[in-house]
């Protein structure tokens, strides 16, 4: 008797839940030889606007948590990667990846996470100063998460390039929504999961899957989006994200980066994602007797 072999069906993660899209369309995920791998949701306007309610919604506990908390999350999401490392290898064979070069793409994703997660209480003090002003007032310069950030994911690296680009958005305190690799998308639902089962607030990480040719106008144009990162070769889809996010003066960022590479891990990619913030404070001139003047 032939064995039915039965196709995972990836859906997507929105809210820490995984929806099927709205749109009730999928596609078929193939390998390199045209072998059916899995079915994909192909995800829709609708799906990306329900996943930037739910970021807008988690910001505000995620910005004001603490920073070591946030760090300790980060490291937790590492843990859950190095139990689940066998697992994305053999993804990323499917892929299309080297035995070698899958077992260093999940340990560099690994390493990736315990490296943000020592920046998560670390880089505000980095990035802080206290300025010399002429007047009676202290005036400190501190930087402030940015908001709800669009993220189209790298093509060609299906789990390292997805959370280089992904950590040191959250890393900063802000809430994202992520197109992951339409070609090799395995990883970052399997990612997802593990969001899922980590500490990490529902929400915080929202991951897509489907066409960016279809979606990439709407990451860049929804006035509730307060950055935009793109990671892919597509001139013509970076000039309409680079017109559309001055409609709401978001920022928008072109990290096209190969994340094998040591140096692209850095935590200035924490600052493109900060806005510093400037408070002037009186200072209190304390005479005889404790009287102020």
């Amino acid at each position: 008797m032939t064995k039915l072999n039965i196709l995972k069906t990836y859906k997507i993660f929105i809210a820490g839940a995984f929806p099927r899209t709205e749109s009730g369309r999928y596609y078929k995920v193939l390998d390199a030889k045209n072998n059916l791998l899995a079915n994909a949701c192909l995800s829709s306007r609708k799906d990306f606007r329900n996943a930037v309610v739910a970021a807008r919604k988690a910001f505000e506990g995620w910005s004001t948590r603490a920073h070591f908390n946030r760090g300790q999350i980060l490291y937790r999401i590492a843990e859950m990667l190095e139990g689940r490392k066998a697992q994305f290898v053999d993804e990323l064979l499917l892929q299309g990846s080297s035995k070698a070069a899958a077992e260093k793409e999940v340990q560099q994703s690994i390493d990736r996470c315990v490296y943000y997660s020592g920046w998560c209480d670390k880089y505000s003090a980095l990035y802080s100063s206290v300025n010399p002003v002429a007047s009676s007032h202290f005036n400190f310069s501190v930087p402030e998460p940015t908001g709800v950030v669009s993220i189209v994911a790298p093509e060609d690296s299906s789990l390292l390039g997805l959370v280089s680009v992904i950590l040191p958005v959250i890393a900063g305190g802000n809430t994202c929504v992520v197109l992951a690799s339409e070609s090799k998308p395995l990883c970052a639902i399997t990612f997802a999961e593990v969001l899922a089962t980590s500490d990490l607030p529902g929400g915080v990480i929202n991951i897509i899957t489907g066409n960016s040719k279809e979606l990439h106008a709407h990451f860049s144009n929804h006035m509730d989006v307060n950055a935009v990162i793109y990671c892919r070769e597509n001139a013509s889809e970076q000039k309409t994200i680079a017109e559309n996010a001055s409609l709401n003066v978001k920022r928008s960022f072109v990290w096209n980066k190969d994340w094998l590479k040591s140096e692209h891990q850095n935590p200035y990619l924490i600052l493109d994602l900060q806005e510093i913030k400037t408070t002037w404070h009186p200072i209190e001139n304390i005479g005889i007797a404790g009287a102020k003047y």
